[in-house]
């Protein structure tokens, strides 16, 4: 049984964010992370990605991949949004999101077209917004839907304004598709990265 306690966890955690370019300290919290988890004192796993929309967080439970969030929501916010919804114990642990980086890369490679991997949905709160973020796994790559398509397929046509608050506040953009969401005149809309990633993103599959 490890002993390392969560103070431990925290502490370390704080240290690798001021000094990772410390090569030993870098090793320390790897003992830490793979400690902190065979203790059951890690909850959520982190980290970043560089990919052609910006650095990406990845976030991951033992459920399954928790949250996605792009440079411009400000990754130390969204941290401190995990550790109040989900859990405290949070800590950079690369490792564990190596899978989900890996199929990140192989999407803007254009060797993948759809996500295999679990989701944790704690982050989508109430129904409706789950039932949207369901639907849209079924939007196939390279095609999109309107925001009134989804609302009538998630069961509420009127809800329009809905599914496009679903769509911003999704916390698993990429894996689960809200930009292969358009308006009804075609025009791509709003996205949580911003105009031209999404734009980007759809360049991407519709050139494939």
């Amino acid at each position: 049984m490890s002993d390392t306690s969560f103070d431990d966890v925290a502490f370390l955690a704080t240290l690798s964010t001021t000094h990772d370019s410390q090569g030993t300290l870098s090793r320390l919290h790897d003992r830490l992370a793979a400690g902190a988890a065979s203790s059951g004192l890690l909850d959520v796993a982190y980290r970043t990605l560089d990919t052609p929309v910006g650095t990406l967080l990845l976030a991951a439970t033992d459920q399954g991949v928790v949250r996605i969030a792009f440079d411009v929501e400000g990754h130390d916010a969204v941290l401190d949004r995990i550790a109040r919804t989900v859990s405290p114990r949070v800590l950079r642990a690369p490792g564990r999101l190596d899978r989900l980086a890996t199929e990140i890369d192989e999407y803007f490679a254009g060797e993948r077209r759809a996500f295999d991997l679990p989701l944790d949905l704690t982050m989508a709160s109430g129904p409706f917004r789950r039932e949207v973020l369901t639907h849209l796994r079924d939007i196939g790559y390279g095609r999109t839907e309107s925001y009134a398509q989804v609302a009538a397929a998630a069961g509420s046509p009127r809800a329009v304004r809905a599914v496009g608050t679903a769509c911003a506040k999704n916390p698993l953009p990429l894996v689960v598709p809200c930009h292969r969401v358009v308006r009804s005149d075609g025009t791509s809309g709003s996205y949580a990265g911003g105009a031209e990633a999404k734009r980007l993103l759809l360049s991407l599959e519709r050139a494939a």
